[in-house]
């Protein structure tokens, strides 16, 4: 879930996944999101009022091959001028194990 911690409503944030490794081709996103490349998808989040958040959003990727690993970097980029005072909350990386089970972040 995003979430904004204020001091302002924002209209509109996009939120970067990098992966490490190559996505199987053909997969489609749900309409928020656009691909910017194999490695990189980009999705809006909608609203998100001061101290609150907007919806989960889901996306079930494949990777090309079959790496035992893989990085994600996650990061926000905050629109119409609206500046947060915790940029260091924008950006995560998180390791992605071959375990066959689901990630949620």
């Amino acid at each position: 879930m995003s979430e904004n911690f204020g001091p302002t409503d924002l209209s509109q944030a996009t939120v970067r996944l990098a992966f490490s490794v190559p996505m199987a081709g053909g997969q489609e996103l749900p309409e928020a999101c656009l691909w910017s490349s194999d490695r990189v998808v980009s999705c809006r989040t909608g609203e998100l009022p001061a101290a609150g958040g907007a919806g989960e959003l889901a996306l079930d990727l494949r990777t090309a091959g079959l790496p035992d690993e893989l990085t994600v970097d996650i990061t926000t980029a905050w629109r119409d001028g609206v500046a947060d005072r915790n940029p260091r909350n924008d950006r995560h990386r998180v390791l992605v194990l071959a375990t066959g089970d689901p990630y949620v972040f």
